[in-house]
């Protein structure tokens, strides 16, 4: 970026809550249901009908509130945000917009230098979900309703951001919390969890914020960094060669890699918000409030935190193993059977992410049980296989789930630690090898890893790596003399 210019960055993140029903009806909110089936005449916005609060939406709302150490609203406001769009059949959304139940948060990220940063946010609301238009079925655009009425918590930050880099780490820490917290699954690609960034830019030391755009329409974490970069480009671009910023909301389109405009920017009073005669106030009992408090799961932080003092773990470590809240039962199950917390952490950061990544699954379809692989790791402090062999009993338990003893002992891997069938075999690589050991006693130290992988190999790697490295330097030492 230009260094005359700062960026000045918010984000608006809608978070698809894990209801079974929508906000104000009994309609189903499972995704990919026929378009136009979970639908009732309330979510559609017929005359006449009354909606009723989801409790669970509530509830859920005041989780990311805690998560996020919010001021809790003991009273919030239903509003009628006013706005026509074609898979908006009532012509207005019911959310929040005086008073939302939760407000002045704060979610603190760490930047790739180890600088650690808090990001304000404003507001978290309760919101339903509009429909969605499919332009892709040729000339005419459809409508699918099943999303309108699905449950949203809209949670707005301050503009507290400065690179892409800094929105892309509050994002990856809001999904964190959700996915945490159970409320939402995170996922981008089926719009569950969906961003807006509202950018401008400004001379550095300037306290006054520019004219802000809005990015609509980046569906992964990867195209959110892209918008924002191309943004910032295009707006310090426009303002040194003269011209002037304009607000406007921009649709991201991440094949040509730039943003295009949509319309003109709104602001609050264009959609002529009131309270929605509908709905009464949200009162907010203090005691079931206490009760949701103690619902409160361990936070990623805390999870890190506690990885690095219980378990030893470095920075790094813990920190892979909390992004999500299934690896790390995973880790803390695996570390419950073996009391090698440095190799369990290993172990599931490189072969069991290495499977995941591979085969495009979650760590709760993984062959390879916790149990397992704190069995698998045991065997190898044990010193009854080495690591090598332990790689193939892993990929055997990969495709049949026994269990590592199982598999060592149907396949006779058990390690060889006997010192006197291992110097028989190196004394046979000796006699082999004449001129190699020649080398070696002439001073070509490298040739020394030579014996070291003929001993294994002899032995179908199933020798004790220690023992054959001291064997062979006792057995050199002893030619020199």
């Amino acid at each position: 970026m230009n260094k005359k210019y700062e960026a000045v960055i918010g984000l608006e993140v809608h978070a698809q809550l894990l209801t079974d029903t929508k906000i104000f009806c009994g309609c189903s909110t499972k995704f990919g249901n026929e378009p136009n089936t979970n639908v009732c005449p309330i979510c559609l916005g017929h005359p006449g009908v009354l909606p009723v609060l989801n409790k669970k939406v509530v509830e859920f709302a005041l989780l990311m509130g805690v998560a996020t150490t919010s001021k809790i609203n003991t009273t919030s406001i239903f509003a009628r945000k006013n706005y026509f769009y074609p898979d908006l059949p009532k012509g207005y959304q019911i959310s929040q917009y005086e008073k939302p139940i939760c407000e002045f948060g704060t979610v603190e990220i760490e930047k790739k230098d180890g600088t650690k940063k808090n990001i304000g946010i404003t507001r978290i609301h309760m919101e339903e979900d509009a429909g969605k238009s499919i332009h892709d079925r040729g000339e005419t655009t459809s409508i699918d309703v099943n999303r309108c009425g699905v449950p949203l918590l809209e949670i707005v930050s301050e503009p507290d951001m400065r690179s892409a880099e800094e929105a892309y780490l509050y994002l990856a820490k809001i999904k964190q919390l959700v996915q945490y917290l159970e409320i939402c699954d995170g996922n981008m690609e089926e719009g569950s969890l969906r961003c807006d960034a509202n950018i401008s830019v400004r001379p550095i030391g300037q306290k006054e914020f520019g004219t802000k755009a809005e990015i609509k329409n980046m569906n992964s974490f990867k195209n959110v960094e892209r918008a924002i970069n191309y943004e910032i480009k295009r707006q310090i671009e426009l303002i040194e060669d003269g011209g002037k910023v304009i607000q406007q909301t921009l649709l991201w389109d991440a094949d040509a890699n730039e943003a295009h405009p949509m319309r003109s920017k709104e602001e609050a009073h264009d959609y002529r918000y009131f309270p929605d005669p509908d709905l009464v106030p949200v009162e907010i009992n203090v005691e079931w409030f206490d009760e949701l408090k103690a619902k409160v799961p361990e936070l990623p932080d805390a999870k890190r935190e506690r990885f690095i003092s219980a378990f030893h773990l470095p920075v790094y470590d813990a920190e892979v193993l909390t992004q999500s809240k299934e690896l790390a039962n995973y880790f803390e199950q695996v570390a419950n059977v073996t009391n090698d917390y440095k190799a369990a952490s290993n172990w599931v950061m490189v072969e069991v992410l290495k499977v995941l990544n591979e085969q495009k699954i979650n760590i709760e379809t993984f062959a390879v049980t916790p149990q397992n692989l704190g069995g698998l790791i045991n065997l190898i402090q044990q010193g009854t296989i080495s690591g090598k062999i332990a790689k193939d009993v892993f990929a055997e338990m990969l495709e049949t789930k026994q269990t590592a003893e199982a598999i060592v002992k149907e396949k006779n891997l058990v390690q060889i630690s006997d010192t006197s069938e291992i110097e028989k075999v190196i004394q046979l690589i000796f006699d082999a090898n004449e001129n190699q050991v020649k080398e070696f006693l002439d001073g070509k130290e490298k040739v020394f890893g030579f014996f070291v992988g003929q001993t294994m190999k002899a032995t179908k790697g199933k020798a004790n790596p220690q023992v054959v490295n001291e064997l062979l330097k006792k057995k050199f030492e002893s030619l020199k003399q």
